[in-house]
């Protein structure tokens, strides 16, 4: 992606970062042109580069800036219009209503694309679910239990399905988190969601040995857990996505 400077009617540098069709097409995880530029425009209200109260740029302006069509345009200021953020008045423009809120994680989760960037998102799954697993130690009851042993079974008995194997691997992390009975882990692994897991493994061959070292560390988690070992159950938790980190480099 480019960045380029250009001075608006008001004087003042704009920074809006201008995206190339390659960016915008190729970036990945079939995400529309729409998405893109709703996604730059968020970036640039969130860095200041239009202020609330400020007029955007038009249709056209932001068309050419983005290398789009007026009507990928119109549906990005639709989305930020539906989401309180901007506000169009007849005959005048959109103007910026708010900020969009610093909580907005799950469209910064949707910008999710390089190397670097799942890199970058297994070091904070480390910072949070370390700690979740050691709070589900300390916490777990029955039930909780029995919630992370169904969902380690789906894990084993997956075979040959990679969005199956997925699933269940998020499943389990997710029983980890309602173990912590602090509904702020779950809430967080819910944004998250299942791409969190998905994209450690894009673009590698689903693989049965891989699949059963995966299952492995997994099951070292939960026996902690049942052991009732904080200790433990963080240690396992961080050796399982410290692996997840070096299998992503390879």
């Amino acid at each position: 992606m480019t960045t380029q400077h250009e001075p608006d009617p008001t004087g003042r540098a704009s920074h809006a970062p201008v995206t190339s069709p390659a960016d915008l097409v190729g970036a990945g995880h079939g995400a529309s042109l729409a998405d893109r530029v709703e996604g730059e425009l968020r970036r640039g209200m969130g860095l200041g580069d239009w202020r609330p109260g400020e007029l955007l740029p038009s249709e056209g302006e932001l068309a050419v800036r983005f290398d789009v069509s007026r009507t990928v345009v119109r549906e990005a200021i639709s989305r930020l219009r539906a989401a309180g953020l901007v506000e169009t008045r007849r005959g005048r423009g959109s103007f910026v209503l708010a900020r969009p809120a610093a909580q907005d994680f799950a469209h910064s989760l949707g910008t999710v694309r390089s190397p670097l960037d799942r890199r970058q998102l297994l070091e904070l799954r480390r910072g949070i679910e370390v700690e979740a697993a050691a709070l589900a130690a300390a916490r777990r009851t029955p039930s909780a239990l029995a919630a992370i042993d169904a969902a380690l079974r789906r894990m084993a008995a997956v075979r040959g399905s990679a969005s199956d194997a997925v699933e269940a691997d998020f499943a389990f992390h997710r029983a980890v988190a309602a173990a912590t009975a602090n509904r702020f882990y779950l809430d967080l692994l819910d944004t998250f969601g299942a791409g969190a897991i998905t994209r450690p493994y894009a673009g590698t061959e689903h693989d049965p040995g891989h699949l059963d070292q995966v299952v492995g560390e997994h099951r070292r988690i939960r026996d902690a857990i049942a052991a009732a070992d904080p200790l433990g159950a963080a240690a396992a938790m961080r050796t399982h996505l410290d692996a997840s980190m070096t299998r992503l480099r390879t």
